[in-house]
């Protein structure tokens, strides 16, 4: 029997039960503290578009496949300590922290071992997982979360909670690849793939990294919230031939946040020589990979997913530093079927984070 069941923690959220994408109020339990344990009640927690999928159960045919039902959301959380276990050493009662995309790992492992738990072959997902003793995860559309003390973050006070959620996912996602590949120094010149929930935060750390930016957008109507609002130094229309031959060979990287569909040709043409292109997004088709580009120029094609723990502390560290935040749409939990269909339709600029502490009541 697991802890857990012998000693359940009472919680509420909001879950899908089936495929059809719907959320609705969820009674379930959380496991006792343990003694490695943090217990914190949650404030707010952001929705990423793997939410969407994994509701939908659209994410099937892939590494992460079926979904399981019922399904608590949610890997972007965020709030304040309310109790500890007796081993732990961290955190304190009071204090702000935050969960991210994971909440197990192996721990024995060599990419454990170097700090790289997102890698671990046994990863265990904040929500729609599994536990090593096989109880099911649920993520934060919920009150209250339980997590092993290793994957818990400080949040820094400076850091407003709202503003910090979808750094746990969105952030830790374009950080870890900028520094990881070199595209951190100063002077260099990086492209950002897609003006979204990835995107933004991409040029905003890429920007207090002193680099370079450019923002590349099928959306010419995004070049104003590009250049003033994000500070980007340029912009491209990837649609415009006569844009994107001018600028080729002129760039030393670019996050590719897109997770739609699209040809990798343009983007490694505007590469320079010994130029990296690293997919962040996850199109669901794969995509055809010229190589005699790559070949004329070493370039490289790339793959980077979130980080791992002491990473994404780094990041929140940094981001607090440079007053990086997420730019944000606040709602409440009952506005969640909306925001749903509106983040299917690209709806929203750029993150629903939902204002959970203020506005999820217990069902009866």
């Amino acid at each position: 029997m697991s802890a857990e069941q012998e000693h359940p923690k009472k919680a509420f959220g909001w879950a899908a039960r089936d495929s059809s994408g719907v959320l609705s109020p969820f009674n379930f339990s959380r496991r006792e503290t343990g003694e490695k344990d943090v217990t914190f009640k949650v404030a707010y927690c952001g929705i990423c578009h793997s939410d969407l999928h994994l509701i939908k159960n659209e994410l099937e045919s892939t590494e992460w496949g079926a979904s399981t039902y019922p399904l608590v959301p949610g890997h972007e959380i965020v709030g304040v300590v309310t109790e500890v276990g007796s081993k732990v050493e961290k955190f304190k009662v009071g204090d702000k922290v935050g969960v991210g995309c994971m909440v197990g790992s192996c721990h024995s492992c060599d990419n454990c071992a170097n700090n790289l738990e997102n890698y671990c072959p046994r990863w265990i997902p904040t929500f729609g997982g599994k536990y090593h003793d096989g109880t099911t995860t649920y993520g934060g559309y919920s009150d209250i979360m339980v997590a092993d003390e290793h994957f818990v973050v400080n949040i820094p006070d400076n850091l407003p909670l709202d503003g910090a959620a979808p750094l746990l996912c969105a952030g830790i996602t374009t950080y870890s690849p900028l520094r990881y590949f070199g595209l951190d120094k100063p002077g260099m010149h990086v492209g950002v793939a897609g003006l979204g929930g990835l995107g933004h935060v991409a040029v905003k750390f890429a920007k207090a990294m002193g680099v370079k930016v450019t923002v590349i957008s099928t959306s010419p109507g995004k070049e104003e919230e590009a250049i003033k609002h994000l500070h980007a130094d340029s912009f491209l229309v990837s649609r415009d031939e006569d844009q994107m031959q001018a600028a080729m060979g002129t760039m030393d990287g670019i996050i590719d946040t897109v997770s739609a569909n699209h040809p990798l040709l343009p983007y490694i043409d505007l590469l320079k020589s010994h130029g990296k292109l690293v997919m962040v997004g996850a199109p669901d088709k794969r995509p055809e990979l010229p190589v005699f580009p790559l070949l004329m120029g070493r370039k490289i094609v790339a793959g980077s997913c979130i980080g791992g723990m002491k990473e994404t502390q780094e990041m929140i560290d940094f981001a607090a530093k440079h007053n990086v935040t997420a730019d944000i749409e606040v709602i409440p939990i009952d506005y969640v079927n909306t925001a749903m269909e509106r983040l299917a339709k690209t709806d929203v600029r750029y993150r629903f984070v939902i204002d959970i502490g203020n506005t999820l009541k217990p069902s009866s």
